[in-house]
Formats: C-alpha cells, sequence, structure tokens
C-alpha cells in the first residue's frame, strides 16, 4: 500500500525555511528525538500575502499545552482557511507547537517531561521541548510583530473565555496589546502575574517589545464551540484590525455587554488548596463576590461525620479562575479572584 501525497514539506535544517517566499507553504519542522531514532514533526504554515508587503506580521500558535484544543482546533482552520491572495504581509501558523504533548493529548510532552510554557527562551543544546521554544524565538519571533498564544484550561482550571496579558510598563506597548485583546470580544481580559511561573512564551514575546496576546478559551479537556468561534473569528479580527486581511472587524458576541478588564497580577489572589480533599465549589468562573462569600468547601472523608472546611473570599472581586477537578493537591491554586480595572487604565 502506497502512502497518500502529503501539501507539507519535512524541514531538517530550519535555516532553510524561507519565510518571505510568496503565497502558502506547509511545513513539518522536524526535531530529533532525545533517546530514539526519528523527529517530533511540528506542523507550521507560513503564507505571505499576494497583495503586497504589511509590517505587522502575525503568528498564531495553538497547542502550546497538549490537552488544551480549542487552539488547535482553531489555528487548524487557518491553515486551511487564509488565502495568500487575500492577504498582505506575513502571517504564520502553529496549530501544536508541542506536537509530541498534542499526541498524546498531556499538558507536558511525554518524550522529555517539559511544559513548553515553562520552556522559553530555549536552548539550542537542551531537550526536545527546549529546542523547539529556541526555534520559537530565534526564528519565528524576528518574522513578526503580533504574537497570539491560544490556551485553555486543559485539566487544571476553569475560566470564563478571556484574552490575557501580563503588565506591561511600556504605556505604549500595553495600550496596543489592550487593543488587541479586545479584537477577540472575549467577556474578560485578565493583566495577570508573570510571578507565578518563568519560561512562559508569551512573557518572552512581551520582552521583545511584541504585541502579545494569551488568553484561555475553554477548558475541561474538550472543545467548546464558543472558545474555538472567539480563537478563530479574533485572529481573523487581527488579520483585518492591521490591514493584512480587508474587511471590518466583526462581532463576535451575540451580546453586547462591554468587556470587562480586570487585574489578576498579585500572587496573594492566588488561594492555594490548604489539603487534599475534594473540593465543591458554590460559584462559576466570572462570579461577582464580596469579602467573606463562599467560594466551596473542601471535604475530608477520613471522619465521614466531619463537617466540610469552609474556603471564602479574601477580597471583594470577580474568581476568574476555578479548579476544575475535585481532587486538587495540597498547595494548587484553588481559585483566583480578580479586581475589576477601569479600561482607561490601559487604553489611556
Amino acid at each position: 500500500m502506497s502512502l497518500m501525497p502529503r501539501r507539507d514539506e519535512i524541514v531538517y535544517h530550519h535555516d532553510q525555511i524561507d519565510f518571505s517566499k510568496p503565497g502558502k507553504h506547509h511545513y513539518r519542522v522536524a526535531f530529533p528525538f532525545d533517546g530514539a531514532w526519528g523527529n517530533s514533526l511540528v506542523p507550521m504554515t507560513v503564507l505571505n500575502g499576494l497583495r503586497g508587503p504589511n509590517p505587522n506580521g502575525v503568528v498564531v500558535f495553538g497547542g502550546t499545552h497538549g490537552n488544551e484544543y480549542e487552539g488547535q482546533v482553531a489555528v487548524k482552520r487557518l491553515c486551511h482557511d487564509l488565502d495568500p491572495a487575500r492577504l498582505s504581509g506575513r502571517v504564520i501558523v502553529v496549530p501544536q507547537l508541542s506536537q509530541s504533548a498534542c499526541a498524546a493529548g498531556t499538558r507536558t510532552s511525554p518524550l522529555d517531561g517539559v511544559n513548553m510554557n515553562r520552556a522559553f527562551p530555549g536552548n539550542a543544546r537542551g531537550t526536545l521541548s527546549y529546542r523547539i521554544s529556541n526555534f520559537v524565538k530565534a526564528r519565528i519571533f524576528p518574522q513578526v510583530r503580533v504574537v497570539l498564544d491560544i490556551h485553555a484550561g486543559g485539566n487544571e482550571g476553569s475560566f470564563p473565555i478571556c484574552t490575557s496579558f501580563h503588565p506591561i510598563k511600556d504605556p505604549t506597548q500595553r495600550a496596543e496589546i489592550a487593543r488587541v485583546a479586545l479584537l477577540f470580544d472575549t467577556p474578560f481580559i485578565g493583566i495577570y502575574s508573570n510571578e507565578m511561573h518563568s519560561g512562559l512564551l508569551t512573557d518572552e514575546a512581551e520582552a521583545d517589545g511584541k504585541i502579545t496576546v494569551g488568553g484561555e478559551f475553554g477548558g475541561g479537556e474538550t472543545c467548546d464551540p464558543d472558545g474555538v468561534r472567539h480563537a478563530y473569528e479574533g485572529t481573523l479580527n487581527v488579520l483585518r484590525h492591521y490591514g493584512l486581511l480587508t474587511g471590518d472587524v466583526v462581532k463576535i458576541r451575540s451580546d453586547d455587554a462591554p468587556t470587562r478588564f480586570v487585574r489578576l497580577e498579585n500572587l496573594e489572589d492566588y488561594i492555594p488548596c490548604p489539603s487534599d480533599g475534594v473540593w465543591e465549589p458554590r460559584l462559576r468562573p466570572g462570579m461577582e463576590v464580596r469579602a467573606g462569600d463562599l467560594i466551596g468547601c473542601l471535604h475530608h472523608f477520613d471522619d465521614h461525620t466531619s463537617e466540610a472546611q469552609e474556603i471564602r473570599a479574601h477580597r471583594d472581586g470577580c474568581v476568574i479562575m476555578m479548579h476544575l477537578s475535585a481532587r486538587p493537591k495540597k498547595g494548587q491554586t484553588l481559585f483566583v479572584v480578580a479586581v475589576p480595572m477601569a479600561s482607561e487604565q490601559l487604553l489611556g
């Protein structure tokens, strides 16, 4: 039986990729396995529009975590649907950045145990995930001005659909990022802590001066149709906003409620689980709370007659994240309370 012909090209020597080649070109970028013969083949499509140049190149990533599917699906659709005849400028589309994690359906790569979103800026001589992140840093980021990283909660966190970015010191970069985040028309935009973790893709892109937007577009290892729609249409809106695609920015949500900016950059607002147990939330993400309100109960079954441990809000705000699993471990973030902020603080 012969193999079916493919439309993509395997690239073993990364310096041979011509990112300026006109038209649409599909690649599988090869990264050798660490302990076996063969390669992890990362899918990537590069488009250079036939309508002329545009300085605002865009890259969009899905599958930075392998068990988050909304981004993988939305970005794969973009690989198929974007037409270079209708584009100006450069668009790079990567539906499964951590291809090995995506194939396994896991948050981290089973090949080296590394979380791709903790591996930046990468290492050309590191394990698989670090070499892929180094390729992104060294070869992809220089080709674009705008970086989009589509996430979901996986099996850890439940969020209302939202876009997000870190606190940005430069007011010009901050305002432009906020305007791009609004193009996804999500109910919330979160400005979140960059002290919780290091090595994030978005951290690296922001530090490089890129207009960088992340977000959470679903959760529970499902493929939320609203999340896919916001990720797909939001990316098209970004391309329209910068003139890479013609046409007006479109409304994505059916309601007219304004997008709410919320702050969650204080580590004290990321409440850790006090002990192992069974978590019974009493609220849903996106709901308002007052200090002292009951967020949920933690149950222990060593003594089934014992009262549940009540977990209450430490401040007024909005529950922007809730631990998804009913079995959190001690120290895992149980919920996050965000504080509303005026859009004028970001947009100027």
